[in-house]
């Protein structure tokens, strides 16, 4: 018996460079997208790269899941700046729409075939290539010529930032549409120290433009006048090494003072946070800041370096302290004010709610839509989200809440 596309689900499928194990703001996002779409009852699938580029000496499954995502891995060559993938052809599948995570090889090839595979194509930019000012002539040069080309085969184009949809905008105008990442907003709800402390925790990969030697900095600065201080570094390794990175802490004088944790899962990453009063981070470039409204959720106080995209979080929500992380002086006075504030008791700010999962897929949902145009209505592929469904991104009734 012939199913129609009416009785079945919209097959998505999610391409990403790099994906479980490997974990970072990215992975994490596509991760619950996906696994919120599936909820949803959408077809979510996601296909990577066959090796993490931390360990390029291991070869990972070619057939995976990450609970109820399936999971494609394919072999690459050449630079993980760029990493050549040949057989992605062969690898979409049934797909009915494909959706392509930042601004790589993946996009470009996509879009260079699209009258070979023939697949819807979006994309969600995820900071471009912008996160650092490295080689910036090359980027503008690269961005004002291939991506601007490679747009015009993407049916909408996503900016996580406002930030990237004004930037996207010069070469993509009106196909470009502004969601703003979704948060696990339960992973560590209400997880933060009850009372104020003097520990400290950051959360996020261990990449140059994170300037963990900036954090290092301004933590010396602390301890030099109290010695209760203390930092956690939370991350994946990827510029800078743990041990690269253990080195640094020993020549400053604060191995009794940092302590640093790679590779952490959910239930690590609640329990250390659980000890913190403050998060800090002197990341000089985000896409978003998922760390920070995870950090909010948990009900963090929050110390960060006044980047584009914190600064747009900053003039939206309360709580969000901006400091200049490249003056180790400056940023050590500002975490002593952040701490001077805190409330005796933990608290967490009611903004964190607009960035739960279910509200982010539904926008999703609408960009798909648009995407695929009148074939989503007769397919009957995007139907409304179920109000019995129940999604773990939510924050529980028991966590208490305050105004914005």
């Amino acid at each position: 018996m012939t199913t129609s596309t009416a009785d079945r689900r919209l097959r998505v499928l999610h391409i990403v460079r790099q994906f479980h194990p490997n974990r970072g703001g990215l992975e994490d996002f596509v991760a619950n997208l996906a696994r919120t779409q599936i909820e949803t009852g959408i077809d979510a699938r996601v296909l990577t790269l066959d090796r993490q580029f931390t360990r390029p000496d291991v070869i990972l499954p070619a057939d995976d899941a990450l609970g109820p995502i399936p999971i494609r891995r394919i072999p690459f060559r050449g630079s993980t700046r760029y990493p050549i993938a040949p057989s992605f052809l062969t690898a979409l599948g049934d797909a009915d729409l494909v959706h392509v995570h930042a601004i790589d090889f993946f996009y470009d090839a996509l879009a260079a075939t699209r009258l070979l595979h023939g697949k819807p194509l979006v994309a969600t930019t995820h900071g471009g290539f912008f996160h650092t000012d490295a080689h910036s002539r090359l980027k503008k040069l690269w961005f004002a010529g291939p991506t601007r080309l490679s747009s015009l085969a993407y049916r909408a184009i996503v900016g996580c930032s406002a930030q990237d949809e004004a930037t996207f905008a010069t070469i993509a105008g009106s196909k470009v549409v502004l969601i703003e990442n979704g948060v696990d907003i339960g992973k560590l709800a209400g997880r933060a120290r009850a009372t104020k402390s003097k520990r400290l925790v950051s959360i996020g990969r261990l990449a140059a433009n994170k300037r963990p030697d900036r954090l290092l900095a301004a933590l010396h600065k602390l301890v030099a006048t109290d010695r209760d201080w203390h930092l956690s570094i939370i991350g994946a390794e990827s510029d800078w090494s743990a041990e690269r990175l253990g080195a640094e802490i020993d020549r400053l004088g604060l191995g009794a003072h940092v302590d640093l944790h790679v590779g952490l899962d959910d239930a690590g990453l609640a329990r250390v946070v659980g000890g913190a009063s403050l998060f800090v981070s002197a990341s000089e470039y985000e896409g978003f800041g998922i760390a920070l409204v995870e950090a909010a959720s948990a009900g963090l106080g929050i110390v960060v370096n006044g980047n584009t995209a914190f600064r747009e979080l900053a003039g939206r929500h309360t709580g969000i302290r901006l400091t200049d992380f490249a003056d180790a002086d400056t940023a050590a006075a500002a975490i002593r004010a952040a701490h001077d504030a805190l409330p005796e008791l933990r608290r967490v700010p009611d903004w964190v709610q607009a960035y739960a999962w279910p509200s982010v897929a539904a926008r999703y949902g609408e960009v798909y839509r648009r995407a695929l145009g009148p074939e989503a209505n007769r397919a009957g592929f995007l139907q409304p989200v179920s109000a019995s469904v129940k999604y773990r991104s939510e924050l529980p009734a028991s966590v208490k809440m305050q105004g914005k």
